[in-house]
């Protein structure tokens, strides 16, 4: 029978991260030893506190649907979070508590595209931003950085890029893949373009933010001029070891929250009532209560850049934030490598897969085709074992 599926799954890419993470677990099935450096998920169990609050929701008999936006107390803890955080003033009605940050980037896009509508992309960037633009019907236009410029756009790149048919811009800060760190005055600079086109929307991706290594965080809502035009996105997954939980939330104005919600109600409904109530006892507490955590992502971090610094080939920066270096691999490309010819980035973290046993996510994914993705978010003895595993391969 032939292929009956839409144009519309049929044009939408798979997930590279979780390909390398499906194939990485195949490989394993199969009895081979493979340290997995290629999904953002810390290896670290919830907090405590956390599990307690969920633990208590249950005994409460929170089982039943919850509001599609989210629990008028968990909103409570949103906004504040904001205001602490952020220096973002937010009404309940201006937040949408979904299904994961990833739900709150398709809502956005979902409610905000037109079939031709054109999203700019600084690269590298998130994988599921690409995809969740074809998915909405728009085209997107990458936005070229590089190592050198430690992986940022510049204001007159951003200008250089903008056409009538642009409609939004997605930032993500700290990155990922790239672990960069936007400034407030990158920020602003790049703000100084877009208050000449007041058409053009932010989508700002904050899932890292409080996994930072002494680099200030800023909010891209936090412009004046921006706050209108800004739809800021972050959740409790990377921070509080919580990916499995799903919630993400967004602070956006009004007009756009009350259509996410719409959205939302017609496809997921309220998220999880049980990880609401949890996400609530995470948002509460000091951001203190988390900085184990991100100590000892400083830590890895160090380490990797030290270990890789010591292999020719690897060109590398240091990156501020999230739980990835992004190293540029191209002094490998054109080489043969125990008789296997490296033409791009895919090859070379296939090759890793095959002849390190190391799972790495190429940056074709995430269109800096000259880089590979490697998380940190594994234990010492696993980050060790797989960088002296790659050093072998590539000698």
């Amino acid at each position: 029978m032939s292929n009956q599926l839409s144009d519309r799954i049929n044009n939408l890419p798979a997930s590279a991260t979780l390909a390398m993470a499906a194939k990485a677990r195949e490989l394993k099935g199969q009895g081979k030893d493979i340290i997995g450096l290629s999904l953002g998920e810390p290896d670290f169990n919830t907090p405590d506190f956390i599990k307690e609050a969920a633990k208590q929701a249950i005994d409460e008999n929170y089982n039943s649907y919850s509001p599609v936006d989210g629990y008028a107390d968990l909103k409570d803890a949103v906004i504040a979070k904001f205001k602490r955080d952020n220096n973002l003033e937010y009404k309940p009605s201006q937040i949408v508590v979904s299904t994961g940050a990833k739900q709150s980037i398709a809502n956005t896009l979902q409610v905000l595209l037109n079939p031709g509508d054109e999203v700019l992309l600084p690269a590298p960037y998130w994988v599921s931003y690409s995809a969740l633009a074809i998915l909405s019907e728009a085209t997107y236009k990458e936005i070229p950085s590089s190592i050198d410029t430690d992986f940022k756009i510049t204001p007159e790149q951003l200008e250089a890029a903008i056409t009538p048919k642009t409609k939004l811009i997605l930032f993500n800060s700290p990155n990922n893949p790239s672990g960069t760190i936007y400034s407030e005055a990158d920020y602003r600079a790049l703000a100084a373009v877009l208050e000449k086109y007041p058409n053009i929307y932010v989508l700002s991706d904050e899932i890292y933010e409080h996994i930072n290594y002494g680099a200030e965080t800023f909010s891209f809502a936090a412009i004046p001029s921006m706050y209108d035009r800004t739809i800021t996105v972050n959740g409790v997954a990377k921070a509080f070891a919580m990916t499995g939980w799903r919630i993400g939330y967004i602070g956006a104005p009004e007009w756009i929250a009350r259509a996410c919600n719409k959205m939302q109600g017609q496809i997921t409904s309220g998220a999880n009532c049980i990880a609401q109530r949890a996400t609530i006892a995470a948002l509460e507490a000091p951001v203190s209560k988390i900085d184990y955590m991100v100590e000892e992502f400083h830590k890895r971090r160090d380490i990797v850049l030290e270990l890789l610094g010591e292999i020719d080939g690897f060109k590398l920066n240091v990156p501020e934030g999230a739980f990835y270096v992004f190293p540029d691999v191209s002094a490998f490309f054109g080489k043969e490598l125990n008789g296997v010819k490296i033409e791009n980035a895919s090859d070379f973290a296939l090759y890793l897969l095959e002849y390190a046993n190391v799972a790495t996510v190429t940056g074709d994914a995430f269109g800096a085709p000259d880089c590979i993705r490697i998380s940190y978010a594994a234990s010492e003895e696993q980050i060790r074992e797989a960088i002296s595993r790659i050093a072998k391969a590539v000698s």
